[in-house]
């Protein structure tokens, strides 16, 4: 197909989840035109939050690009499921896993839209899975197709978000360019930097708004860009644990893992040696917060406070902005921002994409 030969920045976000990657690439100036999402929840979070953008829910198996796109996109960027490849999920590290050949979908859209540049992006895992044959593929391919491309592991805490979080980006063009990844930061961004302003909350806590607890010269630059024009907090919703579990939580200190528990409050575990080092770990204040998954799930504790993060806390530590509003129940919108590429990290890469 001839697209009209207009310069534009567009962009097409696929595999798009909540949007992380696409507030990365709106923040650096790049127009998204088209994005996908299967799974209804984040869907409905992504259309909220980019209701300019034509999103569709469902199945990209089914979905040609050329229907709904009249000019040719400047970039084609996104992160398809990642079960397979990821160390958390040795079960399912496997070819035999149906979401490890959805990836090749990202290649047929850049096949057929044929954009400038691609970002593909995914977990760390990626790089050994089939012994790196899968990397090696993937360039290849793009190789054959006229892309030259790089990749590398980068590090979200090195670009001034408040996480330790690795994440996979392969990066390409078809116009010859020598491809650089961003210089990180020098400023580490810690979990107190990232949500002292949120309002206390309790176990269960359900308060769609409330004020901020901190405000004025005393409030840190990560803190007042997060807020965003926002004059509330929003989402600050907590799940329920029971009893039991805020009493373990009490003997937790920052940056301490569920050893810490006494073993007769464990009683319910049958294996404590199988646990995973990042269960009933209490963030500490002073450090980027550990990997931001499904944190209800690893019970993730609040630096100070008995009790579980909240969605907006989350958010922060994700580098989500207060005006982002996620849909869905609890536990949807938990995944999601579990799910999610840090908005900030995105954004580093994307500015320097625009530099070439």
């Amino acid at each position: 197909m001839v697209f009209n030969s207009i310069k534009s920045k567009i962009g097409v976000d696929i595999f798009c989840g909540a949007g992380g990657l696409s507030l990365g690439a709106e923040n650096a100036g790049i127009k998204i035109s088209l994005a996908v999402e299967k799974n209804q929840s984040a869907a409905k979070t992504f259309a909220r939050n980019h209701p300019e953008v034509k999103t569709l829910c469902q199945d990209i198996r089914e979905i040609d690009p050329l229907q709904f796109l009249k000019k040719k996109p400047f970039i084609v960027f996104g992160g398809p499921p990642c079960q397979g490849f990821s160390y958390s999920n040795t079960k399912t590290r496997n070819t035999d896993n149906s979401n490890n050949t959805l990836f090749e979908e990202f290649l047929r859209f850049v096949e057929v839209l044929e954009p400038d540049w691609f970002l593909f992006e995914n977990v760390e895992g990626i790089t050994t899975f089939n012994g790196g044959e899968t990397v090696k593929s993937i360039k290849t391919y793009f190789s054959d197709l006229g892309y030259q491309t790089v990749e590398r592991v980068l590090y979200a805490s090195d670009y001034g978000v408040p996480q330790h979080r690795n994440r996979f980006i392969m990066v390409g063009n078809n116009l010859g360019k020598i491809f650089e990844f961003p210089q990180a930061t020098k400023a580490i961004v810690t979990v107190w930097n990232a949500i002292a302003d949120l309002p206390d909350l309790e176990n269960g806590s359900n308060l769609e708004t409330l004020p901020y607890k901190l405000s004025g010269p005393g409030l840190c630059s990560y803190a007042k860009r997060m807020r965003n024009g926002s004059t509330v907090a929003r989402q600050n919703l907590v799940s329920r644990n029971k009893d039991y579990v805020i009493d373990r939580y009490r003997h937790v200190k920052q940056g301490e893992n569920w050893r810490a528990i006494p073993r007769e409050l464990m009683s319910n575990y049958t294996n404590l040696d199988n646990c995973h080092s990042g269960i009933y770990k209490r963030l500490n204040a002073d450090m980027p917060s550990i990997v931001i998954s499904n944190y209800r799930k690893n019970m993730l504790i609040h630096p100070f406070q008995d009790r579980g993060l909240s969605v907006r806390e989350a958010a922060r530590l994700q580098s989500f902005p207060d005006n982002f509003v996620f849909e869905g129940t609890l536990m949807d919108i938990q995944q999601q921002i579990g799910n999610a590429v840090p908005p900030l990290l995105a954004e580093a890469v994307f500015r320097k994409i625009l530099t070439y």
